[in-house]
């Protein structure tokens, strides 16, 4: 699969290691969400096929690779599992940070070329880190160059590690960068490399952080705002009859939810043909069953601010700025409606514009 970014420039995606573009240079992990520690991980693998000043760099005539894949363009690659491992040994779902077509979204703003989705099976959970390697990276792949986490662990029952790979990749010539973990600084909330601070940043933690409302805090911790992506689809339209019009918007069935309650968001049209994010409005976000009327299911519906038209059948991009207020159930549709207006006088506030 090839993904277009707006400026031309592409992500290749694929989950068969033979349609892989070669050589590579290679960052491995479960990469969910994409955050600044797993930046970290990809930007040595950025450096790896450009020179100072941007030129391609081709292969060295000292490189492990075959003289048949000399002069060639190295590629940028991130190399991860699907599905995600976790669920492969629960047998259970598991709602990601970052669904495919986000993932390759923000792949391809970082300027990766390549994204590898190794199937994560019994056969490939049954491979020693020595046959990973040679077989995986170094046969199917023509791996020039590895980038990997600390806490990075491979192969049959998670035996090999960081360390490890460093050590059976040299035996190929090939040199392996073992990123420290990124942390939490406590008191600015930014980012260290510290390694022996305790808040390390992990999928884990920002999964617990959204999961309590704080989504400056998950932000800080992203890079970049929490968002959700999705099609707009026909509700009930009952915003509309007291006047707070929603658009209801479907979202993949892996995507991780926050907190389920009430958001000041900033929104997003994505194009249909470049996938270029075009901003739209400022708006009041709700999560939730909507218990005042009965609801039997978890909606998404957004108020945009100032805007009107047809939204049904676009594809919309939702950052989340802030939590307004948990979801409650109110005594009757003029409470709700009343509620509403406080939100949204609360999230103009906090965005500084006029209420």
């Amino acid at each position: 699969m090839l993904n277009l970014s707006p400026n031309g420039c592409s992500v290749w995606v694929t989950s068969a290691t033979e349609l892989a573009l070669t050589p590579a240079a290679v960052a491995l992990g479960k990469f969910d969400g994409l955050h600044r520690g797993h930046q970290q991980v990809i930007q040595p693998i950025l450096k790896a096929g450009k020179g100072d000043e941007g030129q391609d760099l081709l292969i060295s005539p000292t490189s492990p690779i075959s003289p048949a894949h000399r002069d060639k363009h190295v590629y940028s690659t991130v190399v991860t599992f699907n599905p995600h491992p976790q669920e492969f040994f629960s047998g259970k779902p598991r709602a990601l940070l970052t669904p495919l077509d986000e993932k390759v979204q923000h792949l391809r703003s970082l300027g990766v070329e390549q994204l590898v989705l190794l199937p994560f099976d019994r056969e490939l959970c049954s491979l020693t880190p020595e046959e990973f390697v040679a077989k995986i990276l170094v046969e199917q792949l023509q791996v020039t160059q590895i980038s990997i986490g600390y806490d990075f662990h491979f192969g049959s029952q998670r035996s090999g590690t960081a360390q490890d790979l460093q050590i059976i990749a040299a035996r190929y010539n090939i040199p392996v960068a073992i990123v420290p973990l990124a942390t939490e600084d406590s008191n600015s909330s930014s980012v260290s490399t510290v390694s022996t601070f305790p808040e390390v940043i992990s999928t884990s933690f920002i999964r617990e952080v959204l999961a309590s409302g704080d989504t400056q805090r998950a932000q800080q911790l992203l890079g970049r705002p929490y968002t959700l992506t999705g099609t707009v689809i026909h509700g009930q339209e009952l915003g509309r009859t007291i006047g707070f019009p929603t658009a209801n918007l479907k979202l993949p069935k892996d995507k991780f939810l926050p907190h389920l309650g009430v958001y000041a968001v900033r929104v997003f049209m994505i194009n249909d043909t470049s996938a270029e994010l075009t901003p739209l409005a400022l708006g009041v976000m709700n999560i939730g069953n909507r218990p005042t009327v009965n609801g039997s299911s978890i909606t998404v519906e957004v108020h945009l601010f100032d805007w009107s038209g047809d939204l049904y059948g676009k594809t919309l991009t939702v950052q989340l700025e802030k939590f307004i207020r948990p979801e409650s159930k109110f005594s009757s549709l003029e409470a709700l409606k009343n509620q509403i207006r406080q939100d949204c006088t609360a999230t103009k506030v906090f965005f500084g514009t006029e209420c």
